[in-house]
């Protein structure tokens, strides 16, 4: 089954769950040619492994924190907290309190 994507032109809200967070799941917003847009709920404790994206990745907290880590280092990322990376750049995230995540990748490489 297709996962259903919003369509040209449709408002979508990307604001805080809160109540709702821990009942949530990770969700796709939108796929297009060369954009991918998804919410990503963790739970506190769970991770996403290191990997990388074929194009330019933004990842934006909206809720709660999570530990990213890119090219050895580790950031926080609260609510409101942003991050840019390149094309290919490993990362992984763990959130340390229950979190949802706006992430926007590039899928055509630069």
């Amino acid at each position: 089954m297709a996962i259903p994507h919003t369509p040209s032109g449709q408002v979508v809200s990307v604001l805080p769950l809160g109540d709702r967070l821990a009942q949530a799941t990770s969700s796709a917003i939108l796929k297009a040619g060369q954009l991918e847009v998804m919410r990503v709920v963790l739970r506190t404790g769970k991770s996403m492994r290191e990997h990388h994206t074929p194009g330019e990745v933004t990842v934006q907290c909206i809720e709660g924190a999570v530990e990213f880590k890119a090219g050895g280092t580790t950031h926080m990322l609260r609510a409101g907290d942003l991050v840019h990376l390149q094309p290919r750049a490993l990362h992984a995230l763990t959130a340390v309190e229950d979190a949802s995540l706006l992430v926007t990748i590039c899928l055509a490489p630069g």
